[in-house]
């Protein structure tokens, strides 16, 4: 993303680090002027707060999103990224069900949830915002940001802006990415959470949020430590890196195909 020149020098004693693609990292005047010099795309990052089994931290979803958002601005261009949405549908509360039955996770009703998303598409589209970019970690809410954006386009017919529900940033994971650790001889160690996809994944943005040496020293995978199939102990962060690009490139097609349109 370039920045307009007029802000960097309207503004050289206050201005952070006008090359940052983080809204939140901006005053109100540089937002404008970049909005105004054609940075009208924004991604909408949706992670999650829940338990990943005993040796990935919860902020597991929250943590990714806000990195691998920030490479796909930077490689798709003219792109800021909005604060993250870590609180989401994760299973209720009574009685207890999904990954809410363990410590360390927060759920949403998911009709508050796809209101929280709609209030937020109209909230950057009317500061002059044209694309506006769901991107979620997290299965459990895929279908609510689908219908998120299907509200919001239909709202905006007649106008210059979409909103776009890029499900590839999450798919890939499942399709590519597991195929691609099948072929290298990880089979078994791939399941459904907490496997060596996540585990590799979490590894390669932030290995501070894996407890890596209780892994290594762990026994067999249960599900009642909310690990559900395959086998992290294998993970490592390169394998992960190849997942992460694999998903950036897939959300950076995603957009540009969105803007050709």
């Amino acid at each position: 993303m370039s920045m307009v020149g007029g802000v960097a020098a309207s503004y050289p004693a206050h201005a952070g680090d006008l090359s940052s693609v983080l809204f939140e990292q901006q005053t109100w005047k540089e937002i404008q002027a970049e909005t105004e010099a054609g940075v009208t795309t924004i991604i909408i990052p949706v992670g999650g707060t829940e338990q990943s089994g005993p040796y990935i931290a919860v902020g597991k979803h929250n943590t990714r999103v806000f990195s691998l958002s920030q490479q796909i601005a930077k490689r798709a261009g003219n792109t800021l990224v909005a604060p993250v949405i870590a609180y989401v549908p994760e299973g209720g509360t009574s009685p207890r069900s999904s990954h809410m039955r363990f410590p360390g996770t927060i759920t949403l009703p998911a009709d508050v949830f796809e209101k929280l998303l709609v209030s937020a598409g109209e909230s950057f589209q009317v500061q002059g915002f044209k694309l506006i970019v769901f991107l979620g970690d997290h299965g459990g809410y895929q279908k609510y940001m689908e219908k998120a954006a299907e509200t919001l386009n239909h709202k905006w017919q007649g106008t210059d802006a979409k909103a776009l529900y890029v499900a590839s940033y999450y798919t890939v994971i499942a399709h590519q990415y597991a195929d691609w650790l099948k072929q290298k001889g990880y089979g078994k160690d791939v399941g459904m959470h907490a496997d060596i996809s996540d585990t590799s994944l979490m590894l390669a943005v932030d290995p501070s949020m894996v407890r890596e040496q209780a892994l290594r020293a762990s026994g067999t995978p249960s599900a009642t430590d909310g690990m559900y199939g395959g086998d992290p102990r294998r993970a490592t962060a390169a394998l992960g890196q190849v997942g992460v690009s694999m998903q950036v490139t897939a959300a950076v097609q995603a957009i540009e195909q969105a803007r050709s349109k």
